[in-house]
C-alpha cells in the first residue's frame, strides 16, 4: 500500500471516529407546536369574538349559581364572593399583544412601539372591563352578596389598581387584598387560598370563587370554582 492510500485511509477512519462520537441532531417532539403559529391563534382566537362568548359562558354559570345559592341560604349567613383582577376583572389586552406575550418586568410602557412592563401598565390604570365578570358582580352585589378581590399583583400597586377598577364599574367591593412586600409562597395557589381562608375567619361563606388560573381556584375555601378562559399566558 502506498503512503498516499495509507494515509487516506488513516484520514478516513479518524473521520468516522468523529462523526460516531457526536450526538444526534435533536429533532421535534411530535406534536410540539410551532410558538410563532400559536401565537397568531391566540390572537384569532381573541379578536373573533370567540374569547368573549367564552368568558360570558362561563360567567353566566356563576351568575346562576350565585342566583341559586344566595336563595337558598339560611339566615345568618354571610355570602361572599371571590374575583381575581387580571384577565378575570379586568383585561390587559393591550399589554399582551405589544408585548407579543412576552413578560416584562421593569421599565416604561409604549402602547404604540413597545415594549410594555407590567408594572407600569398596572400604574397606568388603563386596563379595560370584562363584561360579563362585572355584570356577575353587580349581580352578586344586589343580591347581597359581599366581594372580595384577590390578585397577586403587589400593595404597592393598591392606589392604581382600585381606581382602575372603580373607573371600569366596580364599586362598593369588601375587600382589595394585594401581596404584601417580602412575602414569599411556592405558588399563587397556596397565597390565594389562605387569604380566602382569611375572609373565612371573618364569618364569611365564599359561595363562589372566579379566576382564570388554576391557581385561583385551588386549595378550597370556596363552595364553587369557576375558570374563566385564559391561553394567554400561565400562572402555577
Amino acid at each position: 500500500m502506498s503512503v498516499r492510500a495509507l494515509s487516506i485511509r488513516v484520514l478516513t477512519s479518524l473521520l468516522l471516529a468523529g462523526c460516531a462520537q457526536q450526538a444526534p441532531l435533536a429533532t421535534p417532539a411530535p406534536g410540539l407546536p410551532n410558538l410563532g403559529v400559536v401565537k397568531t391563534q391566540l390572537v384569532a382566537y381573541h379578536d373573533s369574538g370567540a374569547y368573549d362568548r367564552d368568558l360570558a359562558r362561563v360567567a353566566g354559570e356563576a351568575a346562576a349559581w350565585i342566583k341559586t345559592r344566595t336563595v337558598a341560604l339560611p339566615a345568618g349567613v354571610r355570602p361572599a364572593l371571590v374575583l381575581d383582577i387580571d384577565e378575570t376583572s379586568l383585561s390587559n389586552w393591550p399589554q399582551l399583544r405589544i408585548n407579543d406575550f412576552g413578560y416584562i418586568t421593569a421599565g416604561g410602557c409604549d402602547l404604540e412601539r413597545g415594549p410594555c412592563a407590567a408594572p407600569a401598565w398596572e400604574m397606568m390604570g388603563r386596563a379595560t372591563v370584562i363584561a360579563p365578570t362585572l355584570e356577575v358582580y353587580r349581580q352578586a352585589r344586589a343580591a347581597g352578596v359581599a366581594v372580595f378581590f384577590i390578585t397577586g399583583r403587589p400593595e404597592t400597586e393598591r392606589e392604581a389598581t382600585a381606581r382602575n377598577l372603580t373607573a371600569v364599574g366596580y364599586e362598593g367591593w369588601a375587600g382589595l387584598v394585594l401581596r404584601t412586600p417580602g412575602t414569599h409562597s411556592p405558588s399563587a395557589a397556596d397565597y390565594k387560598a389562605a387569604e380566602r381562608a382569611r375572609i373565612e375567619a371573618q364569618g364569611y361563606t365564599i359561595i363562589a370563587n372566579m379566576g382564570d388560573q388554576d391557581s385561583d381556584l385551588a386549595g378550597g375555601h370556596a363552595e364553587r370554582g369557576f375558570k374563566l378562559p385564559n391561553p394567554f399566558y400561565f400562572i402555577p
